[in-house]
C-alpha cells in the first residue's frame, strides 16, 4: 500500500511572520523622533511650562543645633594662606595598575591662624610702675592653630583607578572619597606653616596692638616680651 505525499486536507503549516509595511516603519520612526525632541526641548510656546525633564532641588535639612559654647581668650594676630599639590598613589603587589591601584592629583588650599593666648597671663606676667607711665608684659610665645582646608578652592585635578577599584566603588557608601588626599593636604599645609615665620609675625603684630592700646591709656613706655609663662 502506498501513501500519497500530497497535501493532507485539514492540516495547515506554520504561517510566515507578518512584516511591518515600509510606510508603517517610517511613521513609527518619525513618531519616536518627535517624542524625543518634544521631551528634550523647552516648551517655549506654552508660558509657564518648564523643561519636561527639568530637575528641582529642595533643601530638607533640619535646623542647626548649638552643641556648645567655648570662651576664647586668644588674640589671632596673623593668618597664612597656603596651597599644596598632593600626588597620592597606591599600588598593589603583583597586580598592574590597570587592575588594582589608584592615583589622585589634588590641589589643596587652606589657612592657618597664628595666635597668642592672652588667657595664660598671670599677675606675675604684668607689672606697672607707681605713676602708671610704664608697663611690662611677658606673654607666651605665639602658636599655630589647626589648618583649615578651604573646600571652595580645593579640588581633584585627576583620578586614575584600576578595574577592581572601580568595581569596589559600586558597592561603597562613599565612592570616590577624597579623605586621604585631604588629610595629606592638611598635614602638608601645617608643615609649611611651621617654616613660614607665621608665629614671629603674630608676635610682632601682638606687640604693636598692645603698645597702641596702652599708649592710648596714658602709658608712655610699654615693654613686651615672649617666653614661657
Amino acid at each position: 500500500m502506498t501513501t500519497s505525499l500530497g497535501h493532507t486536507p485539514g492540516r495547515t503549516g506554520p504561517h510566515p511572520p507578518r512584516r511591518m509595511p515600509g510606510w508603517a516603519k517610517a511613521v513609527t520612526a518619525i513618531a519616536v523622533v518627535l517624542v524625543v525632541l518634544f521631551a528634550g526641548i523647552r516648551l517655549a510656546v506654552l508660558p509657564g511650562f518648564k523643561d519636561l525633564f527639568g530637575t528641582e532641588t529642595r533643601d530638607r535639612s533640619g535646623p542647626a543645633l548649638l552643641k556648645s559654647i567655648k570662651d576664647m581668650s586668644r588674640y589671632d594676630a596673623a593668618s597664612g594662606n597656603f596651597q599644596v599639590v598632593v600626588d597620592l598613589e597606591k599600588d598593589t603587589k603583583y597586580l598592574p595598575d590597570a587592575i588594582r591601584g589608584t592615583r589622585t592629583l589634588y590641589v589643596g588650599a587652606g589657612t592657618v591662624e597664628a595666635y597668642v593666648d592672652l588667657g595664660r597671663l598671670g599677675a606675675k606676667d604684668v607689672s606697672v610702675n607707681g605713676d602708671r607711665t610704664s608697663a611690662t608684659l611677658r606673654l607666651p610665645h605665639a602658636r599655630l592653630g589647626r589648618p583649615a582646608l578651604d573646600a571652595d578652592h580645593s579640588y581633584a585635578v585627576s583620578k586614575q583607578r584600576g578595574l577592581l577599584d572601580r568595581l569596589g566603588d559600586l558597592f561603597s557608601d562613599n565612592p570616590n572619597s577624597e579623605h586621604a588626599v585631604q588629610r595629606l593636604a592638611v598635614r602638608h599645609i601645617g608643615e609649611a606653616a611651621k617654616d613660614s615665620g607665621l608665629t614671629a609675625r603674630a608676635e610682632a603684630n601682638t606687640t604693636g596692638m598692645l603698645e597702641g592700646l596702652l599708649h592710648s591709656l596714658g602709658f608712655k613706655e610699654v615693654h613686651v616680651s615672649y617666653g614661657t609663662t
